[in-house]
Formats: structure tokens, sequence, C-alpha cells
């Protein structure tokens, strides 16, 4: 059932009424945001894009419940514009500014919310107002084609995040335990449909965070591997080839990053990073992801460069733990790719394409046989599909959007409860560190990482955890 159904049938005043009658509900009182801009500390290669900055969007929701107790929630993700508004036609700044002036509407939009609620009901009531006020932007700011649904899910994503961590602080608990019938009223059918009917969102949540988890390490397709691969150093102190990170970290995890339209590069990429992963550490397992941002023109080149990887090397291969989507996100006008012979081989799972339920469906129906959850989606929608996708019995990951400070939190809290999820993404340590150095003193467990893990016992605290 797609939301514009359940709409259509139950009607979001039924919603609102419900949601009214509960004395633990919250209310929206003041909505404030503000960007925070970074340079990179090195370049990052994103689906033939390079980027060398980033901005982060701080959010700051103060509420009030029933018994006149108030509380102040805080969201902050980066405004990923090159993944989710990738386009030959606008330039990275134009998609940039149209995504902060988007901003500017979701934030009138969701101040303007007056009836009290849970924040799952107030997304799930104004996510539908957010797209059609990205249309509006779109018109205004004279772009030429429409706001992606993605780009607008990741602008509203710390406005939600903001929700969740006031609704948890309001009730002084971590968000993770407001997720069962005593402050949410809804069963899970009434956002994914009749075949969950009865069944509660925390059935999909687990009551503490796992006790520690393993940290993926981006390896861009720019990244030097080893010392003669550094043309000009950076100079900073930190690690500067993956020889290096793989030392400074006691890494176990990589996340290869694949060009995608370029069979012979990719396969020896991985040849590559495996060889120098095994001889900087060769005791203990090695786990590999691997990412070609939608640039594969279809199933065939996926199905050629695993074969090739295989043959390459054998080894290398069975570190392999899942492919992130290989082919564009337009899975309706890509009907043709289906991933099912691909997926007897490795997990293939949908990342891009995934912005709501129907189009978990679709990407499952298409051979897809897991699900990328993310942050910057908006923790409502990341809680839904982990639902739905535990539900189906795809298999989980959590990914970053190079999230810093509070924002990794919120992003390894979703990986610490949500059950399947074997790894943590954590990049930001490599391309902004700076925008991490204050929070290294307050999480050592996350920022501070020694032996490949973090510590994700210690995200217990209320709300989201991080403030």
């Amino acid at each position: 059932m797609t939301r514009r159904q359940w709409i259509a049938g139950l009607g979001a005043p039924a919603l609102i009424r419900c949601g009214a009658r509960q004395a633990h509900a919250m209310k929206i009182e003041d909505i404030r945001f503000e960007f925070e801009d970074h340079a990179l500390r090195t370049p990052l290669k994103f689906g033939g894009t390079v980027v060398d900055h980033l901005s982060l969007l701080n959010v700051t929701t103060e509420v009030s419940g029933a018994n006149g107790r108030r509380a102040r929630g805080f969201g902050s993700m980066p405004l990923g514009n090159a993944w989710s508004f990738p386009t030959p036609r606008l330039t990275y700044d134009q998609t940039l500014n149209a995504m902060k002036a988007l901003a500017g509407r979701i934030a009138r939009i969701t101040a303007g919310y007056r009836t009290p609620g849970h924040p799952i009901d107030i997304t799930w009531a104004l996510e539908h107002e957010y797209l059609k006020d990205a249309e509006a932007a779109a018109a205004e700011l004279k772009l030429g084609e429409p706001i992606p649904k993605l780009c607008t899910l990741a602008t509203a994503s710390p406005f939600d995040a903001s929700l969740h961590d006031a609704f948890g602080k309001l009730h002084q608990r971590n968000c993770y335990h407001t997720y069962g019938p005593d402050l949410l009223a809804q069963t899970l059918d009434h956002y994914l449909g009749a075949e969950f009917r009865g069944e509660r969102l925390n059935q999909y949540v687990q009551p503490q965070p796992k006790e520690r988890m393993p940290m993926y390490h981006l390896v861009g397709a720019v990244d030097p591997l080893t010392d003669g691969d550094v043309q000009k150093p950076i100079g900073d102190g930190l690690p500067e080839t993956l020889a290096q990170w793989i030392r400074f970290n006691g890494l176990t995890h990589l996340k290869i990053k694949l060009n995608g339209d370029d069979l012979r590069w990719d396969v020896e990429r991985v040849v590559a990073v495996d060889r120098v992963a095994v001889e900087t550490r060769a005791a203990g397992a090695w786990h590999y992801s691997l990412d070609f941002n939608e640039r594969c023109k279809d199933v065939q080149y996926l199905l050629a460069f695993l074969g090739q990887v295989k043959e390459r090397t054998p080894a290398g291969f069975e570190r392999i733990q899942y492919i992130e989507q290989p082919t564009r996100r337009d899975l309706r006008n890509d009907r043709a790719n289906v991933m099912h012979e691909a997926a007897k081989i490795k997990p293939v799972v949908i990342d891009e394409s995934l912005t709501d339920q129907e189009s978990l469906l679709l990407a499952r129906e298409m051979g897809y046989t897991g699900a990328a959850l993310k942050a910057c989606k908006g923790q409502t929608q990341a809680l839904l599909m982990a639902a739905a996708a535990q539900k189906y019995q795809m298999y989980l990951c959590v990914q970053d959007l190079t999230c810093p400070g509070a924002s990794l939190i919120h992003s390894a809290s979703l990986s610490a409860y949500i059950p399947g999820v074997a790894a943590i993404e954590a990049n930001a340590r490599q391309f902004i560190p700076a925008a991490n150095r204050e929070w290294e003193k307050r999480f050592p467990d996350i920022f501070v990482v020694k032996d490949g893990t973090m510590r994700t016992a210690v995200l217990t605290g209320n709300g989201l955890g991080a403030v």
C-alpha cells in the first residue's frame, strides 16, 4: 500500500484524531535550522563526480507535551546533493542551493503542523506536503526539472530526526524505546498494509544496541592504496593510503567504490584492494562491500565482473558480503535489468531506488535480495523499511552519507538497533575529520576506532543520544 492509497482510504484526519487522543503526544512549538559547511580533506569521487566540500543541515525543534513539559530535539544530516540529485543539466551548486531552498520550505511546513502526535505519525502526515512543495520549489527556482523524491527525503531527514530526538527526550527515553504500543498507537498495517495487521514497530527493533560492531572503511575510486599511489601528500598527520588506514584503525571491513563503466579497471581495483588488505593485515577475516553507484549499464556487466573477480582472486571474491545497487535507480524504466542471477551469487541491495514501500516491493520483484537503510532518508522511513525488509527476509545494511558528528551517532544507532545489520559505515573521519574533532572527546567509543570496531553499547542516551 502506498502512502497516497493509505491517505485516500483512511484519510489523514483519522490519523490526526487518533494521535490527538494520546496523552503522551507531542506538539511542535518552534523550529530553527542552519547550514554548516566543510571542505573535504581529500576529494571524494561519487558516481563520476568529484566532490570537495560538504554542507550539513542542522535542525533544532522545540516541542511540548500534554503536561506542559518541554524538550528540544536536534537533527543533523549532510546535504548529499551529488547522491540525491544527480543531473547533467544542473551544476553541483545549483542542486545544493535547491536543497537549501527546499529546507526553508520544509521548515515552514513542519513548524506549521500544530496537531500533537508521535514523530512517525507527524512525518507520515507531512511527507506528501514536502513532496508537493518540492515541485513548487523547482518551479520557483526555474530548475527545468523536478527535485527528485530522494532529494526531498534527504532534505527532510534532519527535521524528522529532530522530532524523534525531541520525543525521546520528552519521555526521557532513547528513541528506540518509543516505538512500542505505550507511545505509538498505530500498528504497522496503518503504514505498510494488511499483511502487517496487528504487528508493532518495536517488534522489528532491538531493545538494546548491539554491544560492538565492525566499521566499514570507504576506498574511493581515486584513493591511494599504497605509498606509490600518493601524488601530492596531504601532510596532516592522518593516514593517506589504504595500507596506512588499515594499521591506523585496525580495519576488517572495506567498502570499495567502483566505476561501473570500465570492466577491466573495476576488476583490477578489487584485486589490488584485496592484495593490499591481506598484505597489510594477514590475520583474521576480511569483508568487502562493492558500490558501483548505479553506473553499470546492465546486469550482464555485473555478472561478467563477478566472474572475473572470482577467477582472479577466489579468496577476495569470497570476502564480498554484498553489492550495492549496480544499475540505474529508475527501476520502472529499467525493468530489463533484473538481479535474479546476480543475487544468486551475492546479495544485491536496493539503495538509491528505495524511497518507499512501493519501490521496495518492485525491487524484490526484480530480484534484489537486500535493502540499504539510510538515516539521510529519514528515521521514520528507515524504521518502516527496516520492518518491511525483515518481514520479507531481505539482507539489511545501513549506509553512510559521509556523516560526521550527530549524524554519525544517528546512523550508528540505526545500525546498532536494527536486527540483521552487521556493520557501520563511517567515512567522515577520512574526508572531514575536523567535523568530528569535538565528538571524539564525548563519544570516543564511536569516533576513535583502533580495532576496526565501534563499541555501540554506549548508544543509549535519551532521544537519538547525540546531544
